[in-house]
């Protein structure tokens, strides 16, 4: 187990999975990067699981609009809404990978953040 801190009281041991985030108090090892790395990662697997659920549900509705032209409207709408905010959401990453390699000659310097301590 990681020894995180000695004090006059004792030392602090780690609790249990803490190490593999990295000595957070001491500033070594990368445990904020990879803590913000899984929060986008994770932001990404939601928007793609409510895409899906979202194009199914369009789907339902468009299928089950039995020929109102009201009805059908509104689920492409929702379809194609869908799709926009899926292209959105990856033209996102091209544009950071653009803008990360004009600015600061790496591609990845915007989509894998890094925090510099001192």
């Amino acid at each position: 187990m990681d020894k995180l801190l000695a004090t006059a009281w004792g030392t602090i041991d780690a609790p249990p999975g803490v190490s593999r985030w990295g000595a957070l108090i001491t500033g070594t090892g990368s445990g904020p990067q990879k803590f913000f790395t899984m929060v986008v990662r994770t932001m990404i697997v939601v928007a793609g699981i409510y895409a899906f659920i979202n194009i199914i549900l369009a789907g339902y509705d468009f299928m089950s609009a039995g020929g109102n032209p009201e009805k059908m409207a509104r689920a492409w709408q929702k379809i194609w809404q869908t799709l926009l905010g899926l292209l959105i959401a990856a033209g996102s990453f091209i544009l950071a990978a653009i803008f990360g390699w004009l600015i600061f000659g790496n591609p990845n310097a915007l989509l894998q953040i890094t925090i510099f301590t001192p």
